[in-house]
């Protein structure tokens, strides 16, 4: 079982690593939002002009995102059941405080060649500020980096103490492959 832990700030603000790195999406682009909740991230997402798709295994949580503009909602569970999406791609996945490590290697098959991966977890550490505790929902130091390497390039990534939210946090911003060039000339 993994585990996603509740957004300890205003429950409606969208993740801040998102909104630092969403300029890389491809507009008017298709973003799955995996573990969305209520949908605070995807709410954003779709205010800015992307399609969402958000998915959750709470369908009450999903219901109230019902009728907004550019979201589409799925219940799921991503950890029982088969991946929902193997014939789609997206230009964009979000991840926000939710670790389920048999997903890693699906996210990165999920996008659309140049497609961006915006990715934000609790990491090893954080069990001295809250929940989650279990070992097995806390990411290793250096896991994402990890866990993509080979498949996308990272963009940007931190590790450490959020001194700000008192949580020990770890994030990656990667972007497919396909969209940096194979080799570089100085032709001009």
């Amino acid at each position: 079982m993994a585990i996603s832990v509740a957004h300890t700030g205003n429950p409606a603000e969208p993740s801040a690593w998102l909104k630092r790195y969403a300029y890389l999406i491809k507009p008017p682009g298709c973003v799955l939002d995996i573990a969305a909740g209520s949908g605070r991230n995807s709410r954003w997402l779709a205010a800015q002009g992307w399609q969402v798709e958000a998915v959750d295994v709470d369908a009450a949580a999903l219901q109230t995102m019902a009728g907004v503009p550019g979201i589409a909602t799925r219940v799921a569970d991503l950890e029982q059941g088969p991946w929902p999406y193997a014939e789609r791609k997206f230009d964009a996945i979000v991840v926000c405080r939710y670790l389920h490590r048999p997903l890693l290697p699906l996210l990165a098959a999920s996008l659309e060649p140049g497609g961006v991966l915006i990715y934000e977890t609790f990491m090893q550490g954080h069990e001295a500020y809250g929940r989650p505790k279990n070992p097995d929902f806390l990411l290793r130091p250096n896991e994402l980096l990890e866990a993509f390497a080979g498949e996308l390039l990272p963009h940007a990534f931190e590790q450490g103490l959020d001194v700000a939210r008192q949580a020990v946090v770890q994030r990656i911003c990667a972007v497919g492959r396909a969209a940096f060039p194979a080799r570089l000339t100085n032709e001009m």
